[in-house]
């Protein structure tokens, strides 16, 4: 019995040891099916021989043995061929983001020779130099705290790399949730956000954040401190533009609204008509309302006088170098070209164009209609606000709906310009407030009406499943997401910025001087004129003379 056991158990011994050698015999036989795959493709591949002879087609150039390997002892592996891949789609999205945002950084020369050409050759220095300047001042203020309060807590865009060391947004628990008040990672760009990702996102939102600031010179022109608009700017840079940009784009409560009470997918800005042209056109508001109109703007009765611009042909070719900055601005907004749904590049940039073109419709019919003449100014100005409104809902819109947004824009901001001068008797020398406040307002409440929900970023918006949906496509919450939107621009934005401003008008004055004023700012702000060899000509009497209309 002993005996039967004993060869039994050897030969169950004998059993698994020669299944064990079967079994590691057949691992070092058979490599897997992907390993061979590799290498037979790699045996494929262009040898240096053959690309040394020249590659006219690009048909041999880019292959699998420029892949890198990571263990050349192992050789090519599947996961080396995976990193790859998402290295690519990486890459893609960097450069993609980063030359939108080398666009976007070039509308600052669009602006400057707007402004510039709708003031006076008196002031056309000061006010070249006025947005010259609020590049640097807007940028180091945002470097210092800024992007930090804005993008600290932004932490998860897929896009560019998760950007995972901005992950510390403040928040505050109200009703049973949880809202984001500010971001508080990212100051000088030190420490965890010395980060690659991270670098993308502060280049590209830091142009976005200087296309607010830029537009304040505009309504504010010709009377201006040089001095207190840079520390203006700063503090703009700083607190204000990222404050609200924050609860928008950075992970914020306004981008809560939709997990949070159910409004829709939250409040959404694709490319900015709220963060950055709202904010900046009110803002404008705030400070125009301040400093007053300039001397001779107003008459004793309330009227108006005009105050022409000395070069159009500045500002039409401003206005051009705008338009094609605008294909940075919001294709851009993707933050990518590959995957998630960023393919709607195309179609971001079609509506964008055809927006352009209906708002300039709309500005010069109105006017022609109005005047028997079409106005060369306002139909620039209605190039900018059809491109304006549609900044907000150009991700989320038909080609249809962007014509219409557009065209009403174009007629809106003719009927804005007239009302910011005559009824608020403001002075905005360029329109930038009907423009970009009036238009980028307009541009917002879009978004709740005409986002059609065929755009799918990545499955979802705002942390809400499912695509943006405005009223007339049957999600009405979504519009009131928007309201509470612009309510919160009209309501915060306007008192901060307000705020601010009377206090710096206190402590170190906002206006020049009349005398200043009407010699013209370039040579008493700037100590050199605009244009030296230039005869100029006398004003008209009544602006220099006119005493000015009390503003509130």
């Amino acid at each position: 019995m002993r005996i039967a056991r004993f060869a039994s158990g050897i030969c169950a011994l004998a059993l698994v040891l020669s299944s064990g050698a079967g079994i590691v015999v057949r691992a070092e036989a058979a490599p897997s099916a992907s390993a061979a795959e590799l290498k037979d493709a790699a045996s494929k591949a262009p040898s240096t021989a053959t690309l040394a002879a020249g590659d006219p087609g690009g048909a041999l150039t880019g292959t699998i043995s420029d892949v890198p390997v990571g263990d050349s002892k192992a050789g090519l592996t599947l996961g080396d061929v995976a990193n790859q891949v998402g290295q690519n789609k990486i890459g893609i999205n960097f450069t993609w983001t980063l030359v939108c945002g080398f666009l976007v950084m070039f509308m600052q020369a669009g602006f400057a020779m707007v402004e510039a050409g709708l003031c006076r050759v008196k002031n056309a220095n000061h006010t070249y130099m006025m947005n010259f300047f609020v590049y640097g001042c807007g940028l180091f203020a945002y470097w210092i705290i800024g992007f930090a309060i804005q993008m600290g807590g932004a932490a998860g865009n897929g896009n560019l790399g998760g950007l995972q060391p901005l992950a510390s947004e403040h928040t505050v628990s109200l009703f049973g949730h949880t809202w984001g008040l500010f971001g508080q990672s990212g100051m000088f760009l030190t420490g965890h956000s010395y980060d690659v990702g991270v670098m993308v996102i502060f280049l590209f939102q830091m142009v976005f954040m200087d296309t607010a600031l830029t537009i304040v010179t505009g309504a504010c022109a010709e009377r201006w401190k040089f001095l207190t608009f840079a520390v203006s700017s700063v503090l703009m840079g700083a607190f204000t533009y990222p404050l609200f940009a924050n609860w928008a784009w950075g992970g914020g409560w306004l981008s809560q609204l939709g997990t949070n009470l159910g409004l829709g997918k939250g409040y959404c800005d694709f490319a900015g008509s709220g963060v950055v042209h709202a904010v900046g056109g009110i803002t404008a508001l705030a400070v125009a309302l301040i400093i007053g109109p300039r001397i001779g703007k107003f008459n004793r009765d309330g009227s108006s006088n005009v105050i022409l611009g000395h070069d159009m042909s500045a500002v039409l070719i401003g206005c051009f170098i705008l338009a094609f900055g605008w294909f940075g601005f919001n294709p851009g907004s993707t933050l990518g070209a590959s995957a998630a749904g960023n393919l709607r590049i195309g179609s971001i940039a079609v509506n964008t164009m055809l927006a352009g073109c209906t708002g300039t419709f709309g500005a010069l019919l109105y006017m022609w209609s109005l005047r028997g003449k079409p106005d060369a100014s306002m139909s620039g100005n209605g190039l900018l606000a059809g491109l304006v409104a549609i900044t907000a809902p150009s991700g989320f819109v038909s080609p249809i709906s962007s014509a219409i947004i557009g065209f009403i824009a174009g007629v809106l901001v003719c009927l804005s310009v007239s009302f910011v001068e005559n009824r608020l008797k403001v002075d905005d020398p360029v329109g930038a407030i009907s423009v970009h406040g009036t238009c980028g307002i307009w541009g917002v409440i879009s978004v709740g009406l005409f986002a059609d929900g065929t755009s799918n970023y990545g499955g979802s918006w705002n942390g809400v499943t499912g695509s943006v949906t405005g009223l007339f496509y049957g999600d009405a919450s979504q519009l009131v997401a928007q309201l509470v939107g612009v309510t919160t621009l009209i309501g915060f934005v306007f008192s901060f910025s307000f705020a601010l401003n009377w206090v710096l008008d206190i402590f170190i004055g906002q206006r020049v001087s009349a005398e200043t004023e009407i010699a013209g700012l370039d040579l008493p702000e700037m100590g050199q004129l605009g244009y030296p060899e230039f005869v100029f000509v006398p004003e008209p009497s009544h602006l220099v003379a006119t005493p000015q209309v009390a503003v509130a």
